[in-house]
């Protein structure tokens, strides 16, 4: 999770804001009515473009996030709508 979360906080700080524009990034973690647990880094920046595949990004930091979020077979939901927010939802079983 702490490579995810550098990766996800380290593309806001790059590119989410304009030089001196003042932006604010969140981090949480919770679990749902399941019991499975959500990791949700947001930025209010100025977004992803719109034509982003996340898919097939050539974005080193996105395809960091996609491989290792792939290989805890974890899910990932990108709401760009204000801003940008990664949804992480980690299987079940899930050793930590």
């Amino acid at each position: 999770c702490g490579l995810i979360i550098n990766e996800l906080v380290s593309n806001s700080i790059k590119y989410a804001f304009h030089e001196h524009q003042d932006g604010k990034i969140e981090i949480s973690l919770s679990s749902d009515q399941q019991g499975q647990l959500i990791l949700t880094v947001s930025d209010n920046g100025i977004g992803l473009p719109e034509n982003l595949d996340f898919q097939s990004t050539k974005s080193l930091g996105l395809s960091i996030v996609r491989n290792l979020t792939a290989q805890l077979g974890a899910n990932i939901i990108l709401d760009c709508s204000q801003g940008t927010r990664l949804e992480i939802k980690f299987p079940d079983s899930l050793d930590l």
